[in-house]
């Protein structure tokens, strides 16, 4: 019987986890979103953050800015994060418009202070198996197979995609958990001779149901980063549901990774909240 990756199941359990952890604390972890201009999907995401920070009682606060801010105004508003005691988490929800630089203002974010992981230093300590916060996507996939008791030591792990948000930290993470992991990108040649040798599939590449049963062998547990909307209004993945006949698990779309992300956000932020101060 396939075993599906259930990323609600897992988020709430995560979820309760913090909650306990928060309620025995007199202070509460406070998480601040910084939100530039008025993207449809980024007002989702972030009013998502919003309520699973209420859920286990976080304080939460989106900072909204016009999308004419300038550049060096939005580093004057993170320098005042930065140096906010009250605050123990800083995100600032991308895209951004196009006369701001984003690694720019990633890199003005206070280390300490950056449960997106994305700081040039978080990303230099997770290559070097260090503590630090690592992004909430591939720490979220990685959560999501410890709940079900997927064991990744020794397995060949293949990704699908090489971004900075997910490819690269979820290569790295895995590496530092043993696993043997091979990278393929767009330019990698016969890319299914790579993806049939996957103990662990996980699919990142941001192109609809790219990934389909020719891809993958018997036995495969299928982890799908992707999301994409149909024309019906339904959504899915980077990998076509005919896949699903092969695998021994997956994660399903929607309801797999993205439930999986804001915990590991959230886990982040308790994470800066119990450092704070050292």
């Amino acid at each position: 019987m396939t075993l599906i990756l259930n990323g609600v199941a897992a988020s709430q359990a995560i979820k309760e986890q913090i909650k306990q952890s928060v309620a025995q604390e007199r202070e509460k972890p406070h998480l601040v979103v910084v939100l530039v201009g008025q993207d449809p999907a980024s007002e989702v995401y972030v009013k998502n953050k919003e309520k699973s920070c209420h859920e286990v009682g976080f304080m939460s606060t989106v900072k909204r800015y016009e999308p004419t801010i300038t550049q060096e105004a939005l580093f004057k508003e993170l320098s005042k994060l930065n140096n906010d005691d009250d605050v123990h988490g800083i995100i600032v929800q991308l895209p951004l418009p196009k006369h701001i630089n984003a690694n720019d203002i990633i890199d003005h974010i206070a280390p300490n202070k950056d449960v997106d992981g994305f700081h040039p230093l978080n990303v230099g300590n997770l290559h070097r198996g260090q503590s630090g916060f690592v992004s909430a996507t591939p720490l979220g996939i990685l959560r999501l197979l410890e709940f079900y008791s997927v064991d990744i030591v020794s397995k060949h792990v293949v990704v699908v995609g090489r971004s900075n948000i997910v490819g690269k930290p979820i290569a790295a993470l895995l590496l530092n958990a043993n696993a043997t992991v091979t990278v393929t990108h767009s330019k990698t040649k016969d890319l299914m001779n790579h993806t049939r040798q996957a103990d662990i599939l996980i699919v990142a590449a941001g192109i609809k149901q790219m990934i389909n049963e020719e891809h993958v062998k018997e036995g495969v547990i299928i982890v799908d980063v992707g999301i994409h909307r149909n024309d019906d209004g339904t959504l899915c993945g980077d990998v076509h549901p005919s896949a699903y006949d092969k695998a021994s698990a997956y994660s399903p779309v929607p309801k797999g990774v993205g439930p999986m992300t804001i915990a590991a956000l959230l886990l982040n932020t308790l994470q800066a909240f119990q450092e704070r101060g050292r």
